[in-house]
């Protein structure tokens, strides 16, 4: 977790320790990649989609996850966008910002995913409760989902974002078309819920 995430958890641990399993997966070589190098190329090169797809199917899931509170869209979820970044034709590999390029594409497909289950079930509840064959971490993914729904839907995908994917604020901003002190101020109050409910449960 960053230095700014640290800042709104609190000293006592107890939000950053519910998202460990998820900063761990997400501990890669990431910044040690030309990421931009590698989805300008990915739509003709196969190893080049695969190293994309090990450095960000966690976050992606995460995103999605935290978006659709369904194990089977977040899978679709990354699928998807895995599939669109093979399709992209313009992106700048010295001018884009990779990281922030597949986030976006991921919130997109979650959103979408989300609006046509929605349609299709017909329902106003969105959050579905449906974990499918998880592997073993899905007793905290269940646990973290519960917590998340105490937040509106901003609120819990900039938690997911800033505290599973480890955006910026101001990347989590240009992501969500929100002013950057909008998101830190509901990132504040989220991380506050997040502690009360979680101090409820102990």
């Amino acid at each position: 977790m960053t230095a700014d995430s640290k800042l709104y958890a609190g000293g006592d641990g107890k939000i950053s320790a519910l998202f460990n399993h998820c900063e761990q997966n997400s501990q890669l070589e990431i910044c040690t990649e030309n990421i931009n190098e590698l989805i300008a190329g990915c739509s003709e090169s196969k190893e080049k989609l695969e190293k994309l797809y090990n450095m960000f199917k966690d976050s992606i899931f995460a995103v999605a996850f935290g978006i659709t509170s369904d194990y089977h869209l977040a899978e679709d979820c990354v699928t998807e966008t895995f599939v669109r970044l093979t399709q992209v034709k313009h992106f700048s590999a010295k001018k884009g910002d990779g990281k922030g390029f597949i986030l976006t594409i991921a919130r997109n497909v979650a959103l979408e995913l989300r609006r046509r289950y929605k349609r299709e079930k017909g329902s106003s509840d969105i959050y579905i409760q449906n974990y499918g064959e998880a592997d073993k971490t899905v007793e905290n993914s269940i646990y973290i989902n519960q917590l998340l729904e105490h937040l509106n839907d901003k609120q819990r995908q900039i938690v997911i974002l800033k505290c599973c994917s480890e955006l910026t604020f101001k990347e989590i901003a240009k992501i969500m078309k929100s002013p950057e002190s909008t998101v830190k101020s509901r990132y504040k109050k989220a991380i506050a819920i997040l502690q009360e409910k979680a101090g409820a449960d102990d």
